[in-house]
Order: structure tokens, then C-alpha cells, then sequence
């Protein structure tokens, strides 16, 4: 059976393999006309971003298809079972939602409100959507990759190294028509710290989240999204970036601390028994 070092790698391979052939094709498509539509209001416009939604939905694709080839998961059952296994403490729930409302708070108080926020029943209506377009990268990224990073490299070492893989999945988006990142909306330096900030946020999920991990990824990574869309708030000024995201960090960083300090305290009190 292949090593999770080889399945990890192979995960990323087919990963990047999948996003190069689909946004290359979309960004000659470009050329002729082809937009990504941000906002899906017909069955037209949801049809012309079907290629769009595979390269987005790359790593889960690539998730099922090398877990499966290499006999980790039965069938699709079995790994959505995992992906979707949402039982986990309240005090995990508390803690994506608490940073998640310290983010955008502190965006909103350094930069001031976005003339773009909609109306806030609007965050409900676009969690599905966001669901496919940003919350199930996790069931690749923090379903195979950067927990194997974390079991060799350590947390610190592994959020920086999958958040550098990350980015450079992303990278693609600057380059194709009608996405935020190609229209300038979006810098891509403060994309980048932005994008550091949060896999260390997705690591300290993935340590105190247990056998829920993936799906409070995927969960916080949908509510991440939902919310830029609604509160308007993409990473525009540098203000606003640095302290968002250096709150996200802190907040990562101390649930980790705190969770390690915990199960050393239980460990020793069940050596006591």
C-alpha cells in the first residue's frame, strides 16, 4: 500500500495537473470572449462556469480520485463520510466562528464598511454556492496534504509550506477573465498574506478538531467566503489586511498552544490513574 508521503505527493500532482489544464484553457478561452460570471443568475451563466467549477473543485477531485486508486476509501460513501463528518465539540464551532467574526470585524473597523456590503441574509443565500467554490478545496488540502506536512514537519513548518502550495494554486485566477483577482479588485501581495494567515487557521483546525477536521475546514473556508462576498471585504488596503489577518495568526497559533498544553495535562493525569 502506498505511503500517505506518496499519496500526499501524488494528491498535489493531480491537484496542480487538473488546475493547469482547466484555467490554461480558460485563459486562451479568454482571448475569445470567455468570462467567469461571480455571480450565477442563469442556467446559461451557471453552464459557461462549469469548466471554472472543475478547476476550483481540482483538489477534491484529486482527493477521491488517489484515495481511491490507492484503496484509502471504498467509494465516494466512504470519503464524503469523512469530508462531511461534522460531530465534533461545541467549542470548535465557537472557536472558527469566533475568528471568522474577529477578521472581518477588524476589517471593517481599520478600513471602514465596503460600499459593496450586501444585505446580510445574503451570507445564507450564498453558503451553497460557496460551498462548491471555495469549502470543498479543503477535502483535499486539509484531508491529505497538510495533515501529512503536519505529522513530518510540525505545525509551523507544514502551515507555511501548504500555505506557499496554495498560493500557487491560486495563481491562475489573476490570469482569468472575470474573477476579482484578474480584474484588479483583489492584490495579489495581500492575497498572499492572506492566504498565509488562513492555512495557519485551517492547520489549527486540523489539530483540535479531530476526526471532524476536514468538515470544519471546509465549513470555516465556505463561511470565509459567503462573508467576503457579503461584507464586501476582499484584501484591498494594507491597513485592513495586516491586522485582519494578523489576529487570524494569533488566534491559530493560541489554539494550538492552548490545545497541546490541554492534551499534555490529560495525558499525565491518565498516567496518574
Amino acid at each position: 500500500m502506498a505511503t500517505d508521503r506518496r499519496i500526499a505527493l501524488e494528491f498535489t500532482a493531480w491537484t496542480f495537473g487538473i488546475a493547469a489544464v482547466v484555467s490554461g484553457t480558460l485563459i486562451v478561452a479568454g482571448r475569445y470572449g470567455y468570462a467567469v460570471h461571480n455571480w450565477v443568475g442563469t442556467p446559461q451563466q451557471l453552464l459557461e462556469n462549469l469548466p471554472f467549477s472543475i478547476y476550483i473543485l481540482s483538489p477534491a477531485i484529486a482527493s477521491y480520485g488517489v484515495l481511491r486508486y490507492r484503496g484509502r476509501v471504498s467509494g465516494p460513501r466512504e470519503w464524503l463520510a469523512t469530508v462531511f463528518h461534522v460531530r465534533t465539540s461545541p467549542v470548535v464551532y465557537a472557536y472558527v466562528l469566533l475568528v471568522l467574526a474577529v477578521y472581518f470585524l477588524a476589517h471593517i473597523v481599520v478600513s471602514g464598511p465596503s460600499p459593496s456590503t450586501l444585505p446580510l441574509y445574503t451570507l445564507l443565500l450564498s453558503i451553497p454556492g460557496n460551498l462548491i467554490i471555495g469549502g470543498l478545496e479543503e477535502s483535499g488540502w486539509a484531508y491529505i496534504l497538510q495533515p501529512q506536512l503536519d505529522s513530518k514537519l510540525g505545525y509551523m513548518v507544514s502551515s507555511l509550506l501548504t500555505s506557499f502550495i496554495w498560493l500557487g494554486w491560486h495563481v491562475p485566477l489573476f490570469f482569468i477573465p472575470g474573477t476579482n483577482h484578474s480584474s484588479g479588485v483583489i492584490n495579489f501581495w495581500m492575497f498572499a498574506v492572506q492566504i498565509v494567515a488562513f492555512r495557519f487557521f485551517y492547520g489549527a483546525i486540523c489539530r483540535i478538531a479531530g476526526r471532524a477536521s476536514v468538515f470544519m475546514c471546509v465549513f470555516a473556508h465556505t463561511l470565509f467566503n459567503a462573508g467576503s462576498a457579503t461584507f464586501g471585504i476582499p484584501p484591498t488596503t494594507w491597513a485592513g489586511t495586516v491586522t485582519a489577518n494578523a489576529c487570524v495568526l494569533a488566534l491559530a497559533i493560541a489554539a494550538v498552544v492552548v490545545n497541546a498544553c490541554w492534551t499534555t495535562k490529560r495525558r499525565r493525569r491518565y498516567e496518574k490513574i
